[in-house]
């Protein structure tokens, strides 16, 4: 289990502090973190509550959302908590198209542009830009960044110590060029998320991750493709849904373990 981590949001409703002691108590190595549940909790407190349980911050959630107003200031406050934390890892979705726009390629282009424009800032810190493409489900309004070939598209222009991209099994088992555009991306892989696909989806898509095991994607196959591609990193597990959320906290870290040693590992 050397490998596994529990990204934070797989069970929504435990309290950052109760999640830490878990993980700590079951032996899982690392944790991904999001921004509002930290910054509830405290930057500095909760990085002091990290350290001192033993765990790794494999990543945070998120940056991005480059094709709103306040982006930049925003992001830059990412980044530091990101170094506060001590996570080499932030995440970024890019953000879906502006209101009124039907543009997606100008606004891939400005995701381009935000990326360029922090990378002197997470260099400085000591982060690095990982760009997460998301199911094209999610282009309107989440995410216009599709597929791992158009995250790399923009990862390529930068050293890959300071953009990388994030392999999230949902987001992108369904692309028939996914296997060649993992192995392109080769050590810019910044981090790969496991959550299965399940049908039918529910209203409003974004709570349909399931845990691995329960729907049809390939994730052992996946995490043999990133591995072979050079990642040795964390493997989170990253599932947002209900029914799992209405479980007791203890209860989901468990089933997600198993889960990841039986479908994942």
């Amino acid at each position: 289990m050397e490998r596994f981590s529990f990204n934070q949001a797989t069970a929504q409703h435990w309290p950052l502090a109760a999640a830490v002691a878990g993980c700590a108590a079951a032996g899982v190595p690392g944790i991904g973190l999001w921004r509002e549940p930290v910054q509830e909790y405290g930057l500095d407190r909760a990085a002091r509550l990290v350290r001192a349980a033993g765990l790794t911050v494999t990543s945070l959630c998120r940056g991005g959302f480059f094709t709103t107003p306040d982006w930049w200031d925003e992001n830059r406050r990412a980044i530091e908590e990101a170094a506060t934390l001590g996570t080499r890892e932030l995440v970024l979705v890019s953000g879906g198209l502006p209101p009124g726009s039907r543009d997606v390629d100008g606004a891939r282009r400005q995701v381009a542009d935000a990326v360029a424009a922090l990378a002197d800032e997470a260099t400085a810190a000591g982060v690095r830009l990982a760009i997460e493409p998301l199911h094209p489900m999610f282009s309107a309004d989440r995410c216009v960044i599709a597929t791992l070939g158009q995250a790399l598209d923009i990862a390529e222009r930068f050293d890959p110590a300071v953009v990388g991209v994030v392999v999230d099994t949902y987001h992108v088992w369904w692309d028939d060029t996914v296997y060649a555009q993992i192995a392109r991306a080769g050590d810019r892989i910044a981090a790969f998320q496991a959550a299965d696909w399940v049908t039918p989806l529910p209203e409003g898509v974004l709570l349909g991750r399931a845990l691995p095991g329960e729907g049809c994607v390939q994730l052992r196959r996946l995490r043999e493709a990133v591995d072979a591609a050079g990642y040795t990193g964390p493997v989170e597990v990253e599932v947002f849904q209900a029914a799992l959320w209405s479980r007791p906290g203890p209860d989901i870290l468990a089933a997600t373990i198993d889960a990841y040693l039986t479908h994942v590992s």
